[in-house]
């Protein structure tokens, strides 16, 4: 960065598992989760929390502003795929839907983001990915169509 150049943009990311499928078990978030969470140290990203259920996951982090949103997204789920691969945490190839969620917030919102991201589980005992996934493209104010959204295992 510049001289006198200062930044402080927050980021979430959220993006699906691949054909729909539950893989993320319990026995193996953990270790994805810590391996993201390195991916966007790596970046030179401020990694704040990663999280997520069976089908999907949210990223949490400070924005390096050198380096894209859609490089990051890239660089995430090439990365975090060959790590699951290559340690065989699932039985069948592991890989991530196209497409993903970027969601910006002001540095007073983050507690709130980082709570909501910690309490996933919870969160999903009442809510589908599905309609929590639309309920932030509808509160941040995307337009979207909906034929491109996830494919949702929540809707088999």
């Amino acid at each position: 960065m510049k001289p006198g150049s200062y930044t402080q943009m927050y980021v979430q990311l959220v993006f699906a598992v691949r054909k729909r499928e539950a893989a993320l078990t319990k026995e193996i978030r953990a270790r994805v989760f810590e391996y993201i969470g390195g991916i966007v140290t790596t970046l030179n990203h401020k990694s704040i929390i990663v999280n997520g259920v069976s089908d999907h996951v949210h990223i949490l982090f400070g924005l390096n502003p050198k380096v894209t949103i859609s490089d990051t997204v890239h660089d995430i789920k090439r990365g975090s795929s060959l790590f699951i691969n290559a340690e065989n945490l699932c039985r069948n190839r592991f890989s991530w839907q196209e497409g993903y969620g970027g969601f910006t917030y002001s540095r007073s919102q983050i507690a709130r983001v980082y709570h909501y991201i910690q309490n996933q589980e919870r969160h999903h005992e009442k809510s589908t990915f599905r309609d929590e996934y639309v309920a932030f493209l509808k509160k941040n104010c995307v337009d979207y169509d909906s034929r491109f959204l996830f494919e949702f295992w929540d809707n088999l």
